[in-house]
């Protein structure tokens, strides 16, 4: 726990900066974080980012993460969108597992192809949040961690049925609804500091719906851990695991904030 506590004190601590600074400072350093999550989601099925779909997968993660606002400058004056960009993988992917003689197979294209889109995707969101205006990224996080820290101590004092334990063993559905009422009182919290919302109401279902999301978001990262057998994405920050140990609920969140229109 202690261990826990510090790294998240000093992944704080620098990550902070960088989101109230904003612009092309937080836009590198999402490239950065996506990076190394795509680094660790192809290592799941042993796929390295250092080879030929490893290096396709990356150039294409890193189209995808062009924000709105400079597409036109960094992809514009090749004469085709994003989307043209993800064919040309799906095509290479399929090319590359046949000039291997399939030593590269058609399950690992799909992995790579999903891995790069589930990442690139969700970044993307973020960066683009980020774009739009700080409390948004600041409402976003304190969703995630408010209910990752509700339903962590709500699970450890009262949780005795199991959510989901063929996922995730130690999840409690009373930690579940400990995880969105922590975010309720930590929304209406921010909400009253900074006014953001249009509506209270409007407050109140995005943010459970936002809770809930992110909840299954963790649990879709403990699918592809447990199916892989892997314990944790990564050893990058003790006691945390890996970077899509702490951003798998961030990445289903950040996306339905915009479907909502609540962004």
């Amino acid at each position: 726990m202690k261990e826990r506590i510090i790294t998240a004190l000093i992944a704080l601590a620098l990550f902070i900066p960088i989101i109230w600074v904003g612009g092309i400072v937080f836009a590198v350093a999402i490239y950065l974080i996506a990076t190394i999550a795509l680094y660790e989601i192809l290592r799941m099925k042993q796929i390295r980012l250092k080879s030929i779909p490893g290096f396709l997968a990356l150039i294409n993660l890193y189209v995808l993460l062009v924000p709105t606002q400079y597409e036109e400058t960094l992809i514009g004056w090749t004469g085709h969108d994003k989307m043209t960009f993800v064919y040309v993988l799906v095509f290479m992917l399929l090319l590359y597992a046949v000039l291997v003689k399939n030593t590269f197979t058609y399950d690992d294209a799909a992995f790579v192809f999903f891995g790069m889109m589930y990442i690139g995707i969700c970044f993307y969101y973020l960066i683009e949040t980020r774009m739009d205006g700080l409390i948004y990224v600041v409402f976003a996080l304190l969703i995630v961690w408010t209910t990752d820290s509700g339903a962590y101590f709500t699970g450890r004092k009262i949780g005795k049925k199991k959510l989901w334990p063929e996922i995730s063993p130690n999840k409690t559905v009373e930690g579940f609804y400990g995880g969105v009422v922590a975010a309720l009182v930590f929304a209406f919290l921010l909400n009253w500091l900074f006014p953001f919302a249009d509506t209270l109401l409007q407050l109140v279902l995005v943010t459970i719906t936002a809770s809930i999301i992110g909840q299954f978001g963790d649990l879709a990262e403990s699918a592809i851990k447990r199916h892989y057998h892997v314990k944790d994405s990564g050893t990058l920050l003790p006691g945390h695991g890996g970077i899509l140990d702490r951003f798998d609920s961030l990445l289903f969140v950040i996306p339905l904030l915009h479907f909502l229109h609540f962004i």
